[in-house]
């Protein structure tokens, strides 16, 4: 049986059928971005030894990295409304690579403020990639699975970030690695050369990068997809940016989504910031053996992910977020309190209700925007900044209570409780109406 053509439905915005190749390569995108985060996690543990840094310093590589998020969303939101979502791929795809090239500069100087830079222009790239595709998943293809299309792209997710905590963990750390005491006892220059060589050893996995992204941008340059930005004729003015972010400051929903993503983003990079900090503290062991438990993280990271969407296939996406942020919450209660290796455990097994938050929170966002989908979108991706400053009130819980790193988990907690709070809001609202431009554009 022939295929239907594909075409855009009345309002221009969604299809009626999913083109399901152009689907797959902005699902891979997905994957390319979490490897970056995922490497966020180890360089962490890496920079704090390499650096001699504190818990409050080396939560500033998070800082950095989501920091571009926030200050990039905007204008990322501009070429799409200007040009196409396809264009701002292609711009975000060559931010990151030019971020990754200058690991190399960074680690010739040597210098902790050299890789933030590069941290910054890379996730500006990934600000670019994540304002094109978390919105055009939702896009393609018919409105009433928008938030369905979303969840199976993020199930991309978890893959690229285990594939950047394996390689980062098992090229950046070595046994033969000094220890933060056998660097106390050794004189400047021992210690310079053997931080040196840590330093170093950060630049293999972002040749690797370099060469994904080039073959990632070919093949989205010779790929077609279509335009999703809505019927327009020549003689209708476009809202203005103002006039958009007038709108959705009016929007009580949308408003406590984007600090419930705010807060999502910052509970999710807290979760896995410190997760190698705290198996070393309660299990005893070394940055390589606890990368472990990251990188099992991430794989009950992706089992939530798919247990959710076949929840979501019977049950409202707002019901299964707040299923998820009650189960989170137990189980960083348990980190929080049980002083023994178990609680590593625990932290591990939030992460399996973690998968469906940051999709759900943000199709029920946009869900209704219409013409103001792009800017809303933007402004959803710069609420990643709250994965930049969530960890730097961890990393000061830690450092004033000696470094305890148990105690510091009490911040994911309570960004949860709000979270919660706004699963209840839309399960109270499940369909939003048309915003008006949205609603002119239908009719």
């Amino acid at each position: 049986m022939n295929k239907p053509a594909l075409q855009q439905t009345p309002d221009g915005f969604y299809l009626n059928r999913t083109p399901w190749f152009a689907f797959i390569l902005l699902c891979l995108i997905f994957a390319l971005w979490a490897a970056a985060a995922g490497m966020n996690d180890v360089l962490i543990a890496h920079f704090k030894k390499a650096f001699l840094l504190s818990d409050f310093q080396s939560a500033f590589v998070q800082s950095a990295f989501y920091l571009g998020y926030f200050f990039v969303a905007i204008p990322a939101a501009l070429v799409v409304r200007r040009f196409s979502y396809k264009t701002t791929i292609l711009v975000g795809l060559m931010l990151y690579l030019f971020g990754c090239a200058l690991f190399f500069p960074a680690a010739s100087t040597a210098k902790y403020g050299m890789f933030l830079i590069a941290l910054f222009v890379i996730a500006a790239g990934l600000s670019f990639l994540e304002t094109a595709c978390n919105t055009y998943s939702t896009l393609m293809g018919p409105r009433e699975t928008g938030t369905r299309r979303l969840n199976i792209s993020q199930t991309f997710h978890p893959f690229g970030a285990m594939t950047g905590v394996y390689v980062g963990s098992f090229v950046m750390f070595k046994d033969t690695d000094a220890s933060h005491e056998q660097l106390a006892q050794m004189s400047a220059s021992e210690a310079a050369v053997q931080q040196l060589q840590m330093i170093q050893s950060t630049l293999l996995p972002y040749k690797w990068m370099i060469a994904v992204l080039i073959l990632m941008f070919i093949l989205i340059a010779i790929t077609r997809f279509p335009a999703c930005k809505g019927n327009r004729t020549g003689s209708e003015p476009r809202a203005s940016l103002g006039e958009s972010l007038g709108r959705l400051r009016r929007n009580p929903r949308f408003c406590f989504g984007v600090l419930a993503q705010f807060l999502y983003v910052g509970a999710q990079v807290g979760v896995w910031s410190f997760t190698i900090r705290l198996a070393m503290q309660m299990g005893g062991m070394n940055e390589r053996s606890a990368s472990w438990f990251l990188l099992i993280t991430f794989a009950a990271y992706f089992v939530g992910k798919m247990i959710a969407n076949v929840l979501m296939r019977k049950m409202h996406p707002a019901k299964v977020l707040a299923l998820y942020g009650v189960l989170c919450i137990l189980l960083l209660a348990y980190t929080i309190f049980v002083p023994n290796i178990t609680a590593v455990y625990a932290a591990v097994g939030v992460s399996v209700f973690l998968g469906p938050c940051w999709p759900t929170i943000y199709g029920l966002s946009i869900d209704g925007l219409g013409e103001d989908t792009g800017v809303g979108g933007s402004l959803l991706v710069m609420s990643i900044v709250g994965g930049g400053v969530i960890p730097i009130f961890q990393g000061l819980l830690s450092d004033a209570n000696n470094g305890n790193m148990q105690i510091a988990y009490t911040v994911p907690l309570l960004c949860f409780v709000a979270i919660v709070l706004y699963a209840v809001r839309c399960m109270r609202q499940p369909q939003p109406a048309l915003s008006g431009s949205a609603a002119a554009v239908a009719q």
